[in-house]
């Protein structure tokens, strides 16, 4: 049998609206991997964001930051920085203007404001702890995504200033922000060389924005119900949500599981 990976989105695909693994979704990848069927993360998190869940789920493999940082049984194969004059341009412009930052890489997470009005809120709602603050963090450090916290109307002033990144909006005030031509794909197809795996037997499950260019890349691409509608539109399959049973429900879809191999080996 020729060699086959899954990769899974995180937030609104693995993890459900109250950011739990549902236990069929649990049980879907221990079967995938019981099937010789290689298993991996693809997520916009900061590996320290998800760390918990790669032991639970046996996972040692993941493209993370949308794309910019990927590791494969532990080793790091693929990271690509972020200019640190563009993240101190953007670092003063975003302080005089009362907006948040957040710089990301795969050790640690740092922020440019105690307790802002928008890091906050968008923290609790990952159920994750408010990070340390440390505006010149990217002076001594690699930062492979920034994220911007500011208001909706506000995000298109930064947009035209710099050009040559890509603004993906995500919560009610988030955007990640990372070099144009960056995205989960590329993340993809360099686990996807390492593994040595044709792209045509490479699935991917997503629901957001961040999610157009892997499920475009990969072999099949399902979205997930609670997906943007452009993603499902573009999707080759459209499964049940995060909280209904969407993994496991659209592995069985595309061919990857048996409707009954829970009775047969897993109940």
């Amino acid at each position: 049998m020729e060699k086959k990976v899954v990769f899974f989105d995180l937030d609104g695909t693995l993890l459900n609206e109250n950011k739990v693994v549902l236990e069929s979704s649990k049980k879907a990848i221990r079967a995938l991997q019981d099937k010789g069927i290689y298993t991996a993360i693809s997520t916009g998190r900061s590996p320290l964001m998800f760390d918990w869940l790669l032991e639970e789920l046996n996972i040692s493999s993941y493209v993370s930051m949308n794309g910019q940082h990927v590791i494969f049984e532990g080793e790091e194969i693929y990271a690509n920085p972020m200019d640190p004059d563009m993240i101190h341009d953007l670092s003063t412009i975003a302080q005089r203007n009362g907006d948040g930052l957040a710089y990301s890489n795969h050790q640690m997470i740092k922020v440019n404001a105690e307790m802002h009005p928008f890091i906050y809120p968008s923290y609790e709602g990952l159920r994750l702890d408010y990070p340390l603050v440390e505006m010149d963090f990217y002076k001594h450090s690699p930062v492979y995504q920034v994220q911007l916290y500011c208001e909706r109307k506000d995000t298109q002033m930064y947009i035209q200033r710099y050009a040559d990144y890509t603004f993906i909006d995500w919560g009610d005030y988030g955007s990640d922000v990372l070099p144009k031509g960056s995205s989960k794909a590329v993340g993809v197809q360099k686990m996807l060389e390492k593994l040595g795996v044709q792209k045509e037997n490479s699935y991917a499950f997503g629901d957001g924005t961040n999610d157009f260019e892997m499920l475009a890349f990969v072999g099949t691409g399902i979205a997930m119900e609670n997906a943007v509608p452009e993603l499902k539109a573009q999707a080759d399959f459209v499964t049940t949500s995060c909280s209904e049973d969407g993994i496991l429900n659209g592995l069985v879809s595309v061919g990857l599981l048996e409707s009954n191999i829970f009775e047969n080996a897993y109940s």
